[in-house]
């Protein structure tokens, strides 16, 4: 009888230790350095090393020059690399916008975050639109209703940055409010408007929730970056300038 119990207590913590639920107790992590002692394998690198200077070399190629340097904090609501990405943009996506609705945009507006680089004074080369847009946001064409371009507007005031915005947007906030004219019109209620962006922004990104489900929404299937680099090589010097698109009145 003794080893009867003696077995079924034996099977009882079997199957006990079986069911018990395991946990996590402890995590180990090692720091591996990448020396000069750790040999690199000649075989890899051989491998690597044609695209390496591929790469190196298409970077480096020249598309244009500035005679100055070009940032986002050259002025409190507009900035040069503001103004340029937005107006280099709508020069080129327009006429793709054009031959397909037979429309017009009739402004620009990106995030003033999504200017990831600066550009210093002297020749521009294919790694500055690198980064200056390292993202594979593609440029879109949002038709939003004048009710949805006050919540824009609004946005901006609000906001007080130098988020990119184009030539054809003249905002100014004053005492009694703001005045505004787009294409040297004031806003007009009865119409619809088309606006440049990227589809990042279009999808609410930045808390640019106008841009979400607007009466309309039109591909261009042309990247930011690649507008930005064809500008670049069509443009021998870069020339932009501060213009009071977007200020003040005191």
């Amino acid at each position: 009888m003794k080893k009867i119990i003696i077995s079924l207590f034996i099977i009882m913590l079997v199957f006990s230790c079986k069911n018990k639920p395991q946990h996590l107790v402890k995590i180990e992590g090692k720091q591996l350095p990448i020396t000069e002692e750790i040999n690199s394998s000649k075989t890899i690198k051989n491998l690597i090393e044609p695209y390496r200077k591929k790469v190196e070399n298409e970077m480096s190629t020249i598309l244009s020059y500035t005679n100055k340097d070009l940032n986002r904090y050259d002025a409190k609501l507009e900035s040069s690399l503001g103004n340029l990405m937005a107006d280099l943009c709508y020069e080129k996506a327009n006429p793709v916008f054009n031959s397909r609705t037979g429309k017009n945009i009739d402004f620009t507006m990106f995030n003033f975050g999504g200017i990831r680089a600066s550009i210093s004074k002297g020749r521009i080369t294919n790694e500055h639109a690198f980064n200056l847009m390292p993202f594979e946001n593609e440029l879109v064409v949002v038709e939003i209703t004048s009710n949805k371009l006050k919540e824009l507007i609004t946005y901006l005031i609000n906001g007080k940055r130098a988020h990119p915005i184009s030539k054809h947007i003249n905002l100014a906030i004053t005492k009694e409010g703001y005045d505004l004219k787009i294409n040297n019109a004031p806003i007009d209620t009865s119409k619809n408007y088309f606006v440049l962006t990227s589809d990042y922004l279009q999808h609410g990104g930045d808390n640019m929730i106008f841009f979400k489900n607007p009466v309309n929404l039109y591909k261009t299937d042309y990247k930011l970056r690649n507008a930005i680099i064809d500008y670049f090589k069509e443009t021998d010097t870069i020339k932009v300038k501060l213009d009071g698109r977007f200020r003040e009145e005191k």
